[in-house]
């Protein structure tokens, strides 16, 4: 029992390292030669592990030439999309031009039940939404929707929205992330200022993240709690309206000639400035 103990933990050691030395490819979507070889490599390893009579180092050495096997296939289907065909395999065509290819569903061994949970797992319930859908090497299905049953984007709109960035993820468990904080351009100092804001203190934050506009937003431990959402944008928007609102206002109200065109010329500069950032302070319309 001991030895199988023993052997079981090597043995995850040994292919731990493996996989690492393999890359990430190998432990997302497999292709046909990488589940051949993984299922090998695993089977390597059980039976090393509960058949005493067979040699630890013949099994560890086994599994590291299927390891460099796969490895040399990776490297070879860089170099040759010909040989990169073989190992990985094509896609397959199962919908072109709106139409169901039933030679290339039946080629790859697909009954119309199975395409169509495919393409329930894609948010697609009718063949007649579909242009044109491939199946993967790896199994997954790729969907193009017909042009009218794609989902409005602002471009179709013609309306400009401001590229973001990734959030920041700057509390964790209560503790600051300085990593994440600095790269989001922020100080420890401004922290404590918004956590004040919202009446929360630190250690009562599970998760706080800062987006692309330099909001703050928390996840709390007492999910009870109602925090207060986020003002600045809306705030900053308001401002500007109410000062160009008050230069046409005293445009309209001064006798001085000067005055007025002063006040108009700052006015339409306001509604310029408005109209610019009004898509990055919330009003897109």
């Amino acid at each position: 029992m001991f030895t199988v103990v023993l052997r079981a933990l090597l043995f995850v050691i040994v292919l731990f390292i493996t996989t690492k030395l393999l890359g990430k490819k190998h432990i997302s979507q497999l292709s046909l030669f990488e589940y051949i070889a993984g299922i090998t490599l695993g089977d390597i390893a059980g039976e090393v592990i509960l058949n005493s009579s067979l040699s630890v180092m013949h099994g560890i050495l086994g599994i590291f030439v299927f390891a460099i096997i796969s490895y040399l296939a990776d490297v070879i289907s860089l170099k040759s999309k010909t040989l990169r065909n073989v190992i990985e395999g094509t896609g397959t065509v199962l919908v072109e031009d709106g139409k169901l290819l039933e030679e290339n569903l039946k080629k790859e061994h697909y009954t119309i039940d199975d395409f169509s949970t495919l393409l329930r797992q894609k948010d697609v319930f009718s063949l007649s939404e579909i242009e044109y859908a491939v199946l993967e090497p790896k199994g997954m299905l790729s969907v193009l929707l017909k042009k009218e049953n794609r989902p409005i984007t602002p471009k179709d709109l013609n309306i400009k929205v401001p590229s973001e960035k990734a959030p920041q993820t700057i509390i964790m468990d209560g503790n600051i992330v300085y990593e994440s904080l600095t790269k989001a351009g922020k100080t420890p100092a401004w922290l404590h200022m918004e956590l004040e804001k919202l009446g929360v203190t630190l250690d009562n934050v599970f998760l706080g993240q800062v987006d692309s506009y330099g909001e703050l937003t928390i996840d709390i431990f007492d999910d009870k709690i109602k925090l207060a959402e986020a003002q600045e944008r809306p705030l900053l928007l308001a401002t500007i309206k109410k000062v160009q609102a008050d230069l046409e206002m005293y445009s309209l109200q001064t006798g001085n000639k000067d005055a007025k065109i002063m006040y108009g010329k700052n006015a339409d500069k306001m509604e310029q400035v408005k109209n610019t950032v009004k898509m990055y302070l919330g009003e897109n319309f």
